[in-house]
Formats: structure tokens, C-alpha cells, sequence
């Protein structure tokens, strides 16, 4: 017997995510973001002047992913690429100051979609447990 879609934990964090991703998107529109572009900017925002491959890690995506993605920062006006200090070959990640003023409006908009998920505060602390106990373990490979 097949497993049962609505059964399965991947499925439930699959669509779970889907929605709130959409939830976003009408969210992040006034600021011509996408979600990966704010989460890359919610990074930023929480330590500034960093490497690419530093950023890509933190965000939890490849550095391939990450460089369109500043890019299309870099166009918007948010982020602008310096040489790194000591390395020539190295470019960090830096906040305009458009950037920087947009983490009020940011903070709004993380308030609004956090509404829209009908959870408790305590229910997105356990949520947030959850979340990293599966990434956890799954890389990890505890099983």
C-alpha cells in the first residue's frame, strides 16, 4: 500500500510553505521582492558586510542560487558588492541605505504575514523548534 498524501509530514511542510510564500507575495510586491530575496534581506539585515558564500549558507541556499538573487537586490537599489578587506577576489554583501530603511516596512510585513498563519505565539515558538529539529536531524541523518 502507497502512502497517504495527506499523511505525510513532507506534505503538510510542503503546502504549509506554499501558502505562506503566497501569503508573502502580495506582501513583498510594493517592494518588487520575492520571499527568497527577503529572506536573503532578513540576513542581511541581521549581520551586514558578509561574503557571498557566507550569506548563501546562512540563508540555506547554494552560492549559484545566491548570486541572480543579489543581483536583482543589487538592481533594486538594496545591497551594493564591495571588495572584501585583505582579498581582492572576494566580494561582500553591503546595505544601502534604502536597504537598511526598508527593515521597518519589513517588519510589518513579517507582522501581517505571521497574522494571516492563524498561529499563536506559541505555536510558532514550537513550530520554530520543530522546523529545526528536522533540519537538524536531517542533516545529520539521525534515524
Amino acid at each position: 500500500m502507497s502512502p497517504k498524501l495527506y499523511d505525510q509530514a513532507c506534505y503538510a511542510l510542503y503546502s504549509a510553505s506554499n501558502q505562506v510564500t503566497k501569503a508573502y507575495r502580495s506582501l513583498l510586491q510594493p517592494f518588487k521582492l520575492t520571499y527568497p530575496q527577503f529572506v536573503a534581506m532578513m540576513a542581511l539585515w541581521e549581520e551586514d558586510n558578509v561574503s557571498v558564500s557566507a550569506l548563501a549558507k546562512t540563508v540555506g541556499v547554494s552560492k549559484a542560487t545566491m548570486t541572480p538573487l543579489l543581483k536583482r537586490l543589487e538592481l533594486l537599489g538594496y545591497i551594493r558588492k564591495e571588495q572584501a578587506d585583505g582579498d581582492d577576489r572576494q566580494k561582500c554583501i553591503v546595505l544601502t541605505n534604502s536597504g537598511q530603511s526598508l527593515a521597518q516596512d519589513a517588519n510589518e510585513v513579517a507582522k501581517k504575514a505571521l497574522c494571516a498563519t492563524g498561529l499563536e505565539n506559541s505555536e510558532v515558538e514550537q513550530l520554530i523548534q520543530l522546523c529545526g529539529k528536522i533540519k537538524h536531524s536531517i542533516s545529520n541523518q539521525i534515524c
